[in-house]
């Protein structure tokens, strides 16, 4: 490889910000300031014309404290890019970790720090280093809000991201928002994911235009990348914070969605589609049924617990629906799923027809048979079907 000539604009760069970190105290102990110094030692290029800095940027290494001091200015890292138009090499050198992550079953198929709202909403958005936007974002759920998260970093991050959503037909809007630099540890995740939708990757899966530290995706394949821009419309909000903005932005995009995209090919497991069923028969609980009645002069919903062979158990009285399901939860009355399911939804009839003065009348538990099921045989059986609930 050629050396470059010294006056090339990228090798007065690296020999500037170099040269601000070495005059940095802070930088001294810094995993980004040490590392950056050993991979341009590294290079096949840069010694031969950086020597003398590089050995005296050496000399000042102090016992490392911390990988990194998250500064707002990175100049190890601002180095380092720039060395990377020298010795294209190096961008393959940076400490920044970029491994594979492992994937799991359902979406999204990568974990992360990110809240899911609702599978076929059409806006997800990325709230960069503004950790907090999350969860006021979450608390708010504006409509059309599939997913809220973060990103911190403009490699292993923009990939979880592409990953993550990409199996998703639904979402076809990425609102990119708060803070791109805070703690951010030289990375532009934000600004690098703008310019890859806008721009893409170069022929070395560089994001043409990022700024940020290491904007290198290894671990997607570049259709991956291509159908993740052709299908999402980027809605670039970097530096808003303020939460009715960003609501009134996911709002505006949602309003015009154009629908599910077409099916891409991706490393997750589909989301399997079930058709809902109505059972059967009617399986009877072992821990016994359950009576509701609104008791309209107390205001109170009163829940009669009986054995299975009619034997009153106990009486719950309460004000809301989940004051009853606890207690019967907390009592052991009820002890399957689908049992458990009926009962929250008739005391919410029951609390709704006591607010509204409607008359209530609590409906057989599904897959419950008539009471003249010609199974019942007179005096023999043992069915209590004169008595409503869950069985």
């Amino acid at each position: 490889m050629s050396i470059p000539a010294i006056e090339n604009p990228a090798l007065e760069v690296v020999r500037q910000e170099l040269g601000s970190a070495m005059a940095a105290t802070k930088c001294h102990r810094c995993g980004c300031y040490q590392d950056t110094v050993q991979v341009l030692v590294s290079s096949s290029v840069l010694p031969a014309i950086l020597a003398s800095q590089l050995t005296e940027a050496r000399a000042l290494f102090e016992p490392k404290r911390y990988d990194c001091l998250g500064c707002e200015v990175c100049w190890p890292a601002l180095a380092i890019n720039a060395a990377a138009e020298l010795d294209p090499a190096l961008t393959e050198a940076s400490h920044c970790a970029t491994e594979a992550p492992e994937e799991r079953a359902g979406w999204p198929p990568l974990p992360g720090d990110y809240r899911v709202l609702r599978f076929h909403a059409p806006v997800a958005v990325c709230t960069l280093n503004s950790d907090d936007l999350i969860l006021r974002l979450a608390a708010a759920r504006p409509p059309g809000l599939s997913i809220v998260g973060s990103l911190h970093t403009e490699n292993l991050g923009i990939e979880h991201l592409i990953r993550n959503l990409l199996p998703n037909p639904h979402v076809r809007f990425l609102v990119v928002c708060g803070e791109d630099t805070r703690k951010a540890i030289g990375h532009l995740p934000g600004q690098s994911l703008v310019s890859l939708m806008r721009e893409g990757l170069d022929e070395n899966g560089r994001i043409h235009g990022a700024q940020g530290k290491r904007p290198i995706l290894k671990n997607v394949r570049r259709e991956q990348v291509e159908a993740f821009r052709r299908r999402l419309q980027v809605v670039d909000l970097i530096g808003t914070t303020d939460l009715e903005a960003i609501t009134g932005s996911i709002t505006e995009a949602a309003a015009n969605d154009p629908g599910p995209a077409e099916t891409i090919t991706t490393d997750a497991s589909a989301v399997p589609v079930l058709h809902a069923v109505e059972p059967q028969r009617l399986v009877s609980d072992l821990a016994g049924y359950v009576v509701i009645t609104p008791d309209r002069r107390r205001h109170l919903l009163v829940l009669e617990h009986y054995a299975n062979n009619g034997v009153l158990t106990r009486v719950i009285e309460g004000a809301t629906p989940t004051a009853l399901y606890c207690t019967v939860i907390a009592e052991g009355l009820i002890s399957r799923l689908d049992h458990a399911a009926y009962l929250g939804r008739e005391l919410a009839r029951a609390q709704h027809a006591l607010a509204t003065g409607e008359d209530y009348v609590q409906d057989r538990a599904p897959g419950e048979e008539d009471a003249a099921s010609p199974a019942c045989s007179g005096d023999s059986c043992t069915c209590t079907t004169s008595a409503p609930g869950v069985r």
